[in-house]
């Protein structure tokens, strides 16, 4: 019997995010909750799989662990392309691999959650719920600053920091936006100012990143752009956790010079023991960027429709067609 793997299910939420009984009847549907330990575990888990549904760029999928999948047929993935999937490879072993199309909710809640990590930090909101919790009220939590009058340096002004402006514009917070593409009239058509991006870190309160994760932007925000930071200045990431310096951040969270919002890390989920999760002046989430109900009634139903297509012979919304 075909057997189906649906990967990265870290909230709980794919068996009531859609009807799979149509797939159900077609294969054996096996739902994974945890992430794999590493590439030899993942392939051990999904050896005998003929279908791999993942989410997002949770699980990687470099061609290396492709080769070591023999019975894998279709690669599903979420969203229109996924970075750390090697497709060549896929197409080299005749593996179809189909996406999922999305409406602009997933950015939206992304950018939602970006200005949500924003007054968080800048009030001490996690301090304040874990003070209150302990049976305490208002000491201990540090005083927080307003955002109106305050600057916000937006790194990536695409759609999702496009948005971001325009929340921070209706805090009346001044906007001013870097990115190595970036111009004065796309800035301005956002409700920014275009600026260096040196200027942009020794001058916001505030700084958002909306970036992709590439060779490019891995490192983008290095030791010498965090070394600018104002005291006290507020470092948010929602994008990747590798466009900032992971060790650089730390050593100016523990010396007290600035504030991270952060929803992503260089590795996910986060381990344990790792020092973000002690690191002082933090306000961390487990990146819930895209993870909203809209996202997964979206998500999960063309997941099925993908996987029922391909197995009927007729793929669709497939990226590699060459592997057909």
């Amino acid at each position: 019997m075909t057997r189906v793997a649906v990967l990265d299910d870290w909230q709980g939420v794919a068996r009531g995010a859609a009807d799979w009984t149509a797939l159900q009847a077609q294969a054996e549907v096996v739902f994974f909750a945890e992430a794999f330990a590493d590439a030899d575990d993942a392939a051990a888990k999904l050896h005998d799989f003929d279908i791999v549904l993942s989410m997002r760029e949770r699980t990687p999928l470099p061609g290396a662990l492709i080769s070591r999948l023999p019975k894998l047929r279709m690669l599903g993935i979420t969203g229109a392309l996924n970075r750390s999937l090697d497709t060549a490879a896929c197409t080299a072993r005749g593996v179809v691999v189909c996406n999922t199309q999305a409406s602009g909710q997933a950015d939206s809640a992304t950018a939602e959650l970006a200005l949500g990590l924003l007054i968080s930090a800048a009030r001490g909101l996690a301090v304040g719920d874990e003070v209150i919790r302990a049976g305490g009220f208002q000491m201990g939590v540090p005083v927080g600053i307003g955002l109106a009058g305050k600057t916000i340096g937006i790194i990536g002004l695409g759609r999702l920091g496009g948005y971001m402006a325009r929340y921070c514009t209706a805090l009346r917070m001044s906007v001013i936006a870097w990115s190595p593409n970036l111009t004065a009239e796309k800035a301005e058509a956002a409700g920014a100012r275009l600026v260096p991006k040196d200027a942009l870190m020794a001058t916001a309160d505030a700084i958002s990143i909306h970036m992709v994760l590439s060779d490019r932007t891995r490192g983008l925000v290095g030791a010498a752009d965090i070394a600018r930071m104002k005291p006290g200045a507020i470092l948010i990431n929602t994008s990747r956790g590798p466009i900032v310096d992971e060790a650089a951040l730390l050593a100016a969270l523990h010396a007290g010079k600035i504030v991270a919002a952060l929803d992503v890390y260089d590795h996910e989920p986060l381990p344990p023991d790792h020092p973000l999760r002690s690191a002082p002046n933090t306000v961390l989430s487990p990146h819930l960027g895209y993870c909203v109900k809209e996202t997964w009634d979206q998500f999960y139903p063309q997941m099925i429709e993908n996987a029922l297509a391909f197995l009927e012979g007729k793929p669709v919304r497939v990226t590699n067609p060459e592997a057909l």
